[in-house]
């Protein structure tokens, strides 16, 4: 399944912190926007959150970009009950 994200790297921790107007899903992240850290984190944090490995889970669009659209490998119900929880 594919999903919007809006990325906020340099956050004082780690959460989902609520959607934005167009439905994207907004992260907050630790890790600075260097070197591809914030993505890296980000992937991390969304898979442990859905409780899936990190190879499950891909940036395919914006990389450098703070709007991004990932793709997550497994039940699309069950991926977005666990990321609503986390709200």
């Amino acid at each position: 399944m594919k999903i919007g994200i809006r990325i906020t790297p340099n956050a004082s921790k780690d959460e989902i912190s609520g959607k934005t107007d167009d439905g994207k899903i907004r992260v907050k992240v630790q890790s600075p926007p260097v070197d591809g850290a914030a993505n890296k984190r980000l992937i991390v944090f969304i898979a442990k959150t859905v409780r899936v490995s990190k190879s499950k889970v891909r940036i395919v669009h914006g990389n450098k970009s703070r709007n991004k659209i990932l793709e997550i490998d497994g039940d699309e119900k069950e991926i977005m009950n666990r990321l609503e929880r986390k709200k």
